[in-house]
């Protein structure tokens, strides 16, 4: 199926980056529009760069600025949906969902991304995921967009089975890694723990984000 309109939903800034950049780069060198609802600024995050440059006070104004530097960096649009990090499993998902919903049918995608509840590691991811879901069950049939989760738990296809679209993302791969790079805070540490190995080799170390992979959510009617 050809898409009009992609939305990507995530709880956290960089979410976007690790978890789909590939595929929004896909998208986008089809010239198709992509939307990023970012549900917090992980202020509550606890890296806060290599060396240090941010402290609790100071990280959101961080992550706000390095997602707006990888959005950039993608070409796509995004939006900021106003929750606080770490809390989004203590919101009411009724509230949340509707408003998801509000912008989606505002939006009017004919994709959605988000995460698969209970299989995203996270409580954030899983809150967020849920409601998400929940936004799009909610819509009209006759609007409603297709809807893709995506599963980061270990060993998540041992109970899930093998994901429905897997991307290999190598032809894009020198976007996603310009897309994580902007998130500083959260990337530089990790990157260069990696990099610095004396035996690192990209292929090997970096596998695992060179496939993103995701489930065709079935609503249940």
């Amino acid at each position: 199926m050809s898409h009009e309109h992609v939305v990507v939903i995530y709880p956290h800034p960089d979410d976007e980056s690790f978890g789909a950049s590939g595929t929004i780069s896909k998208y986008r060198e089809q010239d198709i529009p992509v939307t990023y609802l970012c549900g917090t600024l992980g202020e509550m995050g606890r890296n806060m760069g290599s060396p240090t440059f941010a402290n609790r006070e100071t990280l959101s104004t961080f992550r706000k600025e390095e997602l707006k530097k990888a959005c950039k960096a993608l070409d796509i649009d995004y939006r900021l949906l106003g929750y606080r990090d770490k809390t989004l499993e203590f919101e009411q998902r009724e509230q949340v969902a509707a408003h998801l919903k509000e912008i989606l049918q505002e939006i009017r995608p004919t994709l959605v991304i988000t995460h698969y509840p209970g299989y995203a590691v996270h409580p954030d991811h899983d809150a967020l995921g849920a409601a998400a879901i929940q936004a799009v069950a909610d819509m009209e049939e006759d609007v409603r967009p297709e809807l893709w989760a995506q599963a980061i738990a270990t060993n998540f296809e041992k109970t899930l089975g093998k994901p429905d679209i897997i991307h290999d993302v190598k032809p894009y791969w020198d976007k996603k890694m310009a897309a994580i790079e902007t998130h500083l805070s959260q990337a530089s540490g990790m990157m260069s723990l990696i990099k610095n190995k004396p035996d690192f080799n990209e292929n090997e170390e970096l596998e695992h984000l060179r496939y993103e992979r995701f489930y065709r959510w079935k609503l249940e009617e």
